[in-house]
């Protein structure tokens, strides 16, 4: 939890924000998009950026499609090599969400190089290298600029086959909702900066942000999955939403099933909220159903903002046993069935709570 070397100043004291965090506000984003051009897509580009999808996927042949995707953000911890496994594992999670194997990566690398140590800087993509390697790719080249902060992340790209490329678009009423990682990732980030996080909570932090989403190639194979995302910098009601939004439906969230990291709650409670779930619930709360006296730490845990977060899944009933044995194979314990899609409703995502009336 300290910086590499007695010299180098904390990495999370050179951001204004870490990890994905860092986004755009979700409203702020769909007012930039809105002001673009569009342009002529060819039809072999199956997704583009019509429904905010994880990758864009351009099909190659009858047996490949080629998923291409980019993600890069600000220190979300001091450990200058966690940080590059941080950010190496959640761009490559983007090529997992979409059903795809990931097969090489760019580095894409900003750094303040008067401020911080050639050394801690080749730690971070020493950090970003051992990912890679872990996900059985290479990092084959890249782009370097001097900035003010520091920023790391990867283009990753991936192929699948075009019959198993999943949309997060795609969900059916009477689908299941899987969430295969714990949420609270921002809370915990915050808590670090502030100083207030303890070991524990430092480690739970690191093994859910660094633990690559493998199960998403193995998903997507199965007929009855009709969708699939990762939840990030939104939060899981942003991506919920996103999901409820392209298949033009309801989604309904079962709060209380919901897994959460340790001690998330209480350091919610202690203060330690990002201002991205402010944001994000600024963005898109008008959207959101929730039940009466719903409590504003609960508010703050459905807008935090993810980093490396979990695969979202939405399948048919009858495969959920099969849903839930790939995640337990691919060591996602935590693992959870946490809502349903259901027919279109007056809001987009209805959030339930056990007990509430």
């Amino acid at each position: 939890m300290m910086p590499a070397t007695p010299n180098s100043p904390r990495l999370t004291s050179l951001s204004h924000g870490g990890g994905c965090g860092c986004k755009i506000a979700p409203g702020v984003l769909s007012e930039i998009l809105r002001s673009t051009t569009a342009m002529p897509l060819p039809p072999e580009l199956l997704v583009g950026i019509e429904t905010a999808d994880d990758a864009a996927v351009y099909k190659l042949n009858d047996s490949q499609a080629l998923v291409a995707t980019t993600d890069f953000f600000m220190p979300i911890v001091d450990d200058p090599f966690e940080f590059g496994r941080i950010a190496a594992t959640n761009a490559i999670s983007d090529v997992y969400a979409m059903g795809a194997q990931p097969i090489m990566a760019l580095a894409l690398v900003g750094m303040p190089v008067n401020v911080l140590p050639l050394s801690v800087i080749g730690q971070i993509l020493d950090g970003g290298q051992s990912v890679c390697r872990a996900a059985g790719i290479p990092i084959a080249g890249g782009h370097t600029i001097d900035s003010v902060e520091p920023i790391y992340g990867l283009v990753a790209l991936g192929l699948a086959h075009p019959d198993h490329i999943k949309r997060n678009a795609d969900a059916k009423v009477g689908d299941l909702l899987v969430l295969g990682k714990p949420i609270g990732v921002g809370i915990l980030s915050a808590a670090l900066k502030k100083e207030m996080l303890s070991d524990e909570g430092y480690q739970a932090m690191i093994s859910n942000t660094t633990q690559l989403n493998t199960a998403g190639p193995d998903l997507a194979k199965l007929k009855g999955v009709h969708a699939l995302t990762d939840i990030t910098g939104f939060g899981l009601a942003g991506h919920l939403l996103e999901m409820a939004r392209g298949a033009k439906c309801t989604v309904q969230l079962n709060w209380d099933k919901v897994p959460l990291l340790p001690g998330v709650k209480a350091l919610a409670e202690q203060g330690c909220v990002t201002g991205a779930s402010a944001r994000n619930w600024q963005g898109y709360g008008a959207e959101v159903s929730l039940p009466a006296h719903f409590a504003a730490v609960d508010q703050h845990l459905i807008t935090d903002p993810q980093t490396s977060g979990g695969l979202l899944v939405s399948c048919a009933p009858e495969e959920l046993n099969q849903v839930m044995s790939i995640f337990q194979a691919h060591g996602f314990a935590h693992a959870a069935v946490i809502g349903q899609v259901c027919a279109q409703e007056s809001h987009a995502l209805r959030v339930n709570l056990a007990g509430a009336a």
